[in-house]
């Protein structure tokens, strides 16, 4: 029996992502356009790759 495994997704919509960040789209798109998270152009869709989500959580974390 052949066990099927999912790949893992490295790519999110923008509603994905910011609902990930508990922020709204628009200030999602803000970050984006000051360049504070990157995104990827893939044809019409604009995606966030996870690993810059969490990059961008982590330089946000205030450090005591």
């Amino acid at each position: 029996m052949k066990s099927s495994t999912t790949p893992e997704r490295l790519l999110v919509s923008a509603t994905e992502a910011a609902r990930m960040l508990s922020i709204s789209p628009r200030t999602l798109w803000s970050l984006t356009r000051d360049g504070e998270i990157p995104c990827v152009r893939v044809r019409h869709r604009v995606l966030y790759d996870l690993a810059d989500l969490r990059a961008y959580i982590e330089v946000k974390k205030e450090r005591r």
